[in-house]
């Protein structure tokens, strides 16, 4: 959930690791930090706060080297403050790393070390590491990496340098990612990274490490290696495929908008295009979706499907089931990733597991799909990042092809997840029975759709009128049914996510089983009420609140005049397809979370206690 970068080269590395960590600053973080060595050692810089008061540090405690590491941070262990903070050292002040992470046995470890004379100076878990690697050192700095890394349960992206092994950065990685930034110039690699993001601004080719793999970066080039066993003996040499990411630094500024969420929410239309790009065949009314070739056969006998997510990508998953089983006619299960793998699930023959997570980092989600492997199921993954450690667990994929998302609350991923969804969904259908006219109609709906994801952002002025009535509003109740009950869960969330207003989702029909006690004239009730299969049903639901007294917005369809005057305040949607109408309703909802949000004064696109990767479980 934290950041890492690092620098191995000719040029002063502070400048660059401070660009790097600024390129960071969307993941979300309490502190940050930055060591480099030099001729007097290794110096550290750090901080609570913001990298804003790491430059301040830095601009009265200045320092220079040519080898460098930074880090901002999400508090696990210990409380954020300077102490806290990375980089890390070892007692000498030799031996210092970043680390994203939990070293599950830390304490233990603590302990052992303790009693060997260590002595620590922080209540972090990541401190342990670079003990264990100051009592394993004996002139090699990877060596003592790999014999350290050996007696760790828990997951770990690290980045270390030393003092006493200079002019190297020794990387390593399990369950957290990490990548390294090979100089487009011919000099080799001189770059470490948790995202991309931070070094697109000098290289876009990269070499993604896997699990239990360990890196030697230096000026001149750098080694790839497997991790060897308990002794630290036997680091295997390995090769590494180079990467060449697509996107540029644009990708990632504000391009004027005031804040990067309102940007993204902007480019959903663009979202859904990139979606579906190549992929829709309107002749044989399905879609071809060219990473799933190697799970053909796995498709054709596919009984059961669970999908497993979390936050946004687990309502994205909701949407999917009632995509798949109305249009495929395959039974789907919706699972949280967290609490998959410790429930002992039962995977029969037939079963295919599907992973969706915006980074393709998810802690849960990938220990969910490396749980559905050990039991034999077939695997698959939606996810929108290149290389990540989810593409690379499952069996096959589709990517999103979203691009870089910055603002920690998901929009246009969660769309451009809904969007593959729904042409798997095709594809499943039309494996399954479905007719070659539905097929096409369904084709044609989803080449409409982003010009339809147009009207609906031209609307963005009558929601941010709309949200200045309700910013003082301390609780919202957001209703839908059938697939726009998990796009109110997602409008919820996202009030709670930026606006810290309380906000709960729920099946309209649920509402009468409790949450009906909370409606009065203060609370503000959001009905998702397009003209579908349940329209009738969600009409009498408004009925219901507006007889005691509640305040309806209604996200309705264009041309729909049943709930005029019957509601407070309207806002349109087009007409499409019922199987993707959610993608519309969606959009409404983040524009109001994000104009209320800003009226109240909160950071849109950092969050409080927020990180836009969860990579610790």
């Amino acid at each position: 959930m934290c950041g890492i970068v690092g620098y191995v080269g000719r040029q002063d590395a502070v400048p660059l690791l401070v660009e790097g960590l600024k390129r960071l600053e969307y993941r979300g973080y309490d502190s940050a930090g930055i060591a480099v060595q030099n001729s007097h050692g290794v110096e550290l810089r750090k901080c609570a706060g913001k990298i804003i008061g790491l430059e301040q540090l830095l601009g009265t405690h200045p320092v220079q080297g040519s080898t460098g590491i930074a880090h901002t941070r999400w508090a696990t262990h210990g409380a954020p403050n300077q102490t806290n903070a990375h980089p890390h050292s070892d007692c000498a002040d030799e031996i210092v790393l970043v680390h994203n992470g939990i070293i599950e046995n830390c304490d233990v470890l603590r302990s052992k070390l303790t009693e060997l004379g260590h002595h620590f100076r922080t209540d972090t878990d990541t401190e342990t590491l670079a003990h264990l690697i100051e009592h394993a050192f004996e002139g090699n700095l990877e060596r003592a990496v790999a014999a350290a890394l050996s007696h760790v349960e828990g997951t770990y992206g690290i980045a270390v340098i030393s003092s006493r092994d200079p002019d190297k950065i020794v990387v390593a990685r399990r369950s957290a990612p990490l990548l390294l930034g090979v100089a487009e110039n011919g000099e080799g690699a001189t770059w470490v990274a948790s995202d991309v993001a931070a070094i697109l601004g000098h290289t876009r080719n990269v070499v993604y490490l896997d699990d239990d793999e360990l890196a030697i970066l230096r000026p001149n080039g750098y080694e790839t290696l497997k991790l060897p066993g308990r002794d630290g003996e036997g680091l295997e040499p390995i090769q590494k495929e180079i990467s060449h990411v697509a996107w540029d630094l644009a990708r990632i500024e504000r391009a004027g908008y005031p804040h990067f969420m309102l940007k993204e929410i902007h480019e959903q239309a663009d979202t859904v295009r990139d979606a579906m790009r190549g992929r829709l065949l309107q002749e044989e009314g399905t879609a071809r979706l060219g990473g799933l070739i190697q799970l053909e056969s796995a498709l054709d006998v596919a009984e059961r499907i669970i999908i497993t997510a979390c936050g946004t990508s687990w309502h994205a998953a909701l949407v999917g089931e009632y995509m798949l089983e109305e249009y495929a006619r395959i039974p789907v299960e919706v699972e949280y990733a967290s609490e998959f793998r410790y429930r002992n699930p039962i995977l029969e023959p037939g079963t295919l597991v599907l992973g969706i997570s915006q980074s393709g980092e998810t802690a849960d989600t990938l220990a969910a799909i490396r749980e559905a492997k050990r039991l034999g199921a077939a695997t698959m993954g939606i996810v929108n990042v290149v290389g990540s450690s989810i593409a690379r667990a499952t069996d096959g994929g589709v990517y999103t092809h979203s691009g870089p998302e910055i603002g920690v609350a998901s929009t246009k991923a969660f769309v451009g997840q809904l969007t593959v969804l729904a042409l798997f969904t095709l594809l499943m259908g039309r494996r399954r029975g479905m007719s070659i006219l539905e097929g096409r109609g369904i084709v044609s709906a989803l080449e409409e759709l982003p010009g339809l994801v147009d009207e609906v952002l031209a609307g963005e002025e009558e929601i941010r009128q709309l949200a200045s009535e309700f910013q003082s509003a301390r609780n919202f109740l957001y209703l839908g049914r059938g697939a726009n009950f998990p796009v109110a869960l997602e409008g919820a969330l996202k009030l709670k996510e930026i606006s810290y207003i309380h906000a709960e989702g729920y099946p309209a029909a649920e509402m009468k089983h409790g949450p009906i006690a909370l409606i009065d004239d203060e609370m503000p009730v959001v009905f998702i009420a397009p003209k579908d299969s349940v329209y009738p049903k969600i009409v009498a639901n408004i009925e219901e609140v507006k007889s005691r007294g509640g305040r309806v917005i209604a996200i309705h369809t264009n041309g729909d005049e049943r709930l005029h005057g019957k509601v407070d305040h309207l806002i349109e949607v087009p007409k499409t397809l019922e199987l993707l109408q959610p993608i519309l309703t969606a959009i409404p909802l983040q524009l109001l979370a994000y104009h209320i949000a800003v009226l109240r004064g909160c950071d849109v696109d950092q969050p409080r206690n927020l990180a836009k990767s969860v990579t610790v479980e």
